[in-house]
């Protein structure tokens, strides 16, 4: 998997950074696709600037109604229709997303010529395409919010393809019956167990996508040892009450976070519109003295998963 983030500025874009947006590509052999994380103002603009179709793109996940996350998507919904683009397209949000769409599609006299559908969400398990799950938590804001933890499933072992030559298997259609764990019988009237020459299942890559949220109870199972967590770092730590009480987090409070859920990596986005560069670089050596596996997002950045 690989993120791309699109917008990383909290509330306004500034001149550098957009609104909020995550694109993660989802980079499976079997299965390619795009998911969209969040859709603030401009988003269909930021994706010009990238290799990425916007037909590709067929779930977009949104954490709270809030502008700055939000209204993006009715330009996008209506530009990928006037694309001639009629791949099927799901959102998932609140309550009230639905009729948010609905209402700018009705209003402005606009439509889709694809399939599109609306899934209101609660926590819990949201998804399971058979690749991979996703999960809601419920995050601490102003407004209904959700952050999501997307677990791909185990992947089987590899085989071991010299034993089986040994055990007189000859290569080719058979091993990919066996590598799904079928047993055969050979010409000779062996069984073999495909099971008996898998090696363990490997784990599948975990990744946490925070919504807008101040500290909350269910963080660190959403957190919980996933390869790479995207969280806001919205003001420093001489800000942190601030940040608080409007249901934001403070770097210190991200980075804390990380270290305790044991994750791989984390990765702060979501800054305020008054930190310049500066600023930014001063956020993320805040996050790096407390958990040095820190990146800083900016638009445009790409991180493998």
């Amino acid at each position: 998997m690989e993120l791309i983030f699109l917008g990383t500025s909290a509330g306004v874009p500034t001149r550098t950074r957009n609104v909020t947006a995550i694109l993660l590509n989802l980079q499976h052999p079997t299965q390619s696709g795009l998911w969209l994380f969040d859709c603030g103002e401009g988003t269909q603009h930021q994706l010009l600037h990238t290799a990425f179709n916007p037909g590709k793109l067929d779930k977009i996940f949104i954490s709270h109604l809030h502008g700055d996350h939000l209204f993006g998507l009715p330009g996008l919904l209506c530009s990928r229709s006037m694309s001639g683009i009629i791949q099927p397209l799901t959102i998932y949000g609140p309550q009230g997303i639905r009729e948010f769409v609905e209402t700018a599609l009705r209003i402005s006299g606009s439509w889709t010529d694809y399939p599109l559908e609306i899934v209101e969400i609660g926590a819990g398990e949201i998804l399971d395409d058979g690749l991979r799950k996703v999960t809601a938590y419920p995050m601490e804001h102003p407004l209904e919010c959700y952050g999501y933890r997307i677990e791909e499933h185990y992947k089987p072992g590899a085989l071991n393809a010299q034993a089986l030559k040994a055990a007189g298997v000859p290569p080719g259609p058979l091993f990919q019956e066996l590598k799904a764990g079928k047993t055969i019988m050979l010409e000779d009237g062996r069984q073999i167990n495909g099971a008996d020459y898998l090696a363990a299942p490997v784990p599948g890559k975990a990744l946490a996508i925070f919504g807008d949220t101040g500290p909350c109870d269910a963080a660190l199972d959403l957190a919980k040892g996933v390869d790479v967590m995207v969280h806001e770092a919205t003001l420093d730590i001489t800000m942190e009450a601030k940040a608080n009480s409007r249901g934001h987090s403070s770097t210190r409070q991200a980075a804390t976070l990380a270290r305790e859920a044991g994750v791989g990596k984390l990765i702060i986005t979501h800054v305020s519109s008054r930190y310049d560069d500066k600023g930014c670089q001063h956020l993320l050596r805040e996050c790096r003295s407390i958990f040095p596996a820190t990146e800083l997002a900016n638009d445009f950045t790409v991180f493998n998963v």
